[in-house]
């Protein structure tokens, strides 16, 4: 069965009539109300040349429709995994920041401990934290892209258009430089679709970028709020000093940041990453990715048992 097509007022591509902005221009076929708000309102310039990931970052906090743009013309150079990454040694951080509370009267009846010792501990938490952020973190980011995935398929029909639009394999696309690998700016005078693998995931990693905020308000939160405690310790994992940190009431605090943030911010994010993508609805993104972003947060975060003890 032929798929429709629309033809691009500016540089008179063929375009699937249901694309939202042309596939080789950038030139936007349909203009929803919800895109007179700016973060939300799509870019028409014509790339040259991709952000260094530090701009990436930059435009990820003020302007989220450009730089999604941007990394969506070079989808391999998405800067997803790093802020995985940097998100875990925000962790990493806040595992520092409890320690540095710590007095440590003794270490395996030791009195006052070896100052060894006590760096051995510092580094243990920083360490801990960090592999327990990457992994937790990962695991989180993949399973709440599985859940937006969902949304966007009910909502935007998200895998089909991406499969259509990118191939379901990388040997599906003509390889080019990646100079040439842009859908929008290369080939405006031909019909060649331009095609470069996905990236699905690092892409839509980068939607996370809010938890490296929230992540560095936790740090600030427990550096300045959590109590300084005395303790006497028999040796690495002894539980006391694990009960401390567990039965503190800065959880509250902790959590609230890191909820508010994906119920507010993350879906935000995460509508334009997929729009761009898929070169679908802003709207019909936005509805399921905040429902979804709302429902994780009161489940995962306001419904623990810190804020009801």
């Amino acid at each position: 069965m032929s798929t429709a097509i629309q033809r691009c007022p500016r540089c008179g591509n063929e375009n699937r009539s249901d694309s939202f902005a042309c596939t080789f221009c950038g030139k936007r076929l349909r203009i929803e109300q919800v895109e007179k708000v700016p973060i939300f309102k799509r870019i028409e310039e014509e790339w040259t040349n991709p952000y260094p990931w530090y701009m990436k970052f930059f435009y990820l906090l003020i302007n989220p429709a450009r730089a999604f743009w941007d990394i969506n013309h070079l989808r391999k150079s998405a800067p997803g995994y790093i802020i995985l990454l940097m998100n875990s040694l925000m962790y990493a951080l806040i595992g520092w920041a409890f320690t540095i509370h710590f007095q440590f009267i003794s270490i395996g009846g030791v009195s006052p401990p070896f100052a060894l010792w006590v760096f051995v501990y510092d580094f243990s938490f920083f360490l801990g934290f960090f592999l327990f952020g990457l992994m937790l973190q990962f695991l989180f980011y993949k399973f709440l892209i599985w859940l937006y995935t969902l949304g966007a398929n009910y909502s935007v029909g998200f895998t089909e258009r991406i499969e259509s639009r990118f191939g379901t394999s990388p040997s599906e696309g003509t390889k080019y430089k990646d100079r040439d690998l842009s859908p929008f700016s290369i080939y405006k005078g031909g019909t060649l679709l331009q095609k470069q693998e996905a990236y699905k995931s690092k892409v839509m990693f980068c939607a996370f970028f809010p938890f490296l905020i929230a992540n560095f308000i936790n740090f600030l939160v427990v550096l300045i709020g959590f109590p300084n405690i005395s303790l006497s310790v028999s040796g690495l994992l002894d539980p006391s000093i694990f009960s401390a940190m567990i039965e503190s009431d800065i959880w509250v605090a902790l959590y609230t940041v890191d909820g508010l943030v994906l119920a507010i911010w993350v879906p935000i994010l995460i509508t334009v990453a997929i729009r761009e993508l898929s070169n679908s609805s802003t709207w019909r993104v936005l509805i399921p990715s905040f429902g979804i972003s709302i429902l994780i947060a009161v489940f995962f975060y306001f419904l623990r048992p810190v804020f009801f003890s």
